[in-house]
């Protein structure tokens, strides 16, 4: 596998001047919607960008009109790919392996099978390793073409974390050898805040805002880089006044003034998490405004790559 340096362009500054940016958080926070809108504003300026989904997750794919193929283009300059650790597992062994044949005797071998799903971080180990391939100049896949930027759609925090931190687990486990110098080299652009930045998303509820605020703690000590930037999904409009709200108190009991004030007493939970979130977090904090829909699509998403666009 090779070890070049990746590509970087002259178009892109801050964080999408790094060629790999992670998105994770807590589940149901919208990480894939994130992803997809942080990937559309990048390829708008003019960044070859792909999308990486991981377990064969395809939610980014679905929401812009892709058709799952892998390395799929979405848009004009944003492409997708959806990981499947076995494929990543069969691409690494044809690169390492001295012959393709040798390769499909391991992968047809009902031992190696049950060796590989028994290890523990194989999985996140192929799967970040496939993500850091995307990421370099000189591409290991045949005819492949470089990106300058690589948007993983990362699991839930907790998961994201051991993800980005397999190649380092794997390199001090295997101490020497091709799955150490492998570990090193991956987990040396992981760990390079100037080659890999790191995206938290959130919604201003009591929960997510904790993962978030442990997040940020732990990932310099687990991978090595920092957050970069923290998003906060889905929020909601505050429509009301105070003496609009003290109207509405004082208005007869019914039912669109009940939805009224749920409205707005969600609307100021929001707001007094947002600033909890604010007061804690180190990184600079966007807001992204709520959507309903129950599929997100390109029209949909619009206002927030523009949001995005307006910190990028």
């Amino acid at each position: 596998m090779t070890t070049a340096a990746p590509r970087r362009t002259p178009v892109a500054a801050g964080l999408l001047a790094k060629p790999l940016v992670v998105v994770t958080g807590k589940g149901g926070v919208g990480k894939s919607t994130v992803a997809a809108a942080l990937g559309l504003a990048a390829a708008r300026r003019g960044l070859r960008t792909i999308i990486a989904e991981v377990a064969r997750r395809d939610d980014v794919s679905r929401a812009l009109g892709g058709t799952g193929v892998h390395e799929d283009e979405l848009a004009p300059g944003l492409h997708h790919i959806s990981i499947d650790p076995e494929e990543a597992m069969e691409e690494y062994l044809v690169d390492q392996l001295p012959s393709r044949a040798l390769a499909d005797v391991l992968l047809s071998s009902r031992g190696f099978s049950y060796f590989a799903a028994a290890t523990p971080g194989l999985r996140e180990l192929l799967t970040v390793g496939k993500v850091w391939e995307l990421a370099q100049e000189d591409r290991r896949t045949p005819g492949a073409q470089p990106y300058d930027l690589v948007v993983l759609d990362a699991p839930a925090t907790g998961h994201g974390v051991a993800v980005l931190a397999a190649p380092r687990t794997f390199a001090d486990a295997a101490v020497m050898g091709r799955i150490a110098r492998q570990g090193r080299i991956i987990d040396a652009m992981l760990s390079d805040p100037a080659r890999t930045g790191v995206v938290a998303v959130a919604r201003a509820e009591e929960m997510p805002v904790t993962e978030t605020l442990a997040l940020e703690a732990a990932l310099p000590e687990a991978v090595g880089v920092r957050v970069d930037l923290v998003v906060c999904n889905a929020l909601l409009a505050d429509r009301f006044s105070a003496s609009e709200v003290s109207a509405l108190r004082a208005a007869p009991p019914s039912l669109p003034v009940r939805a009224a004030l749920t409205a707005h007493a969600r609307a100021r939970a929001q707001r007094s998490q947002l600033a909890r979130l604010r007061r804690r977090v180190s990184a600079p904090v966007v807001t992204l405004p709520f959507v309903s829909a129950s599929m997100l699509d390109t029209a949909l998403i619009e206002p927030l790559v523009r949001a995005l666009e307006r910190v990028l």
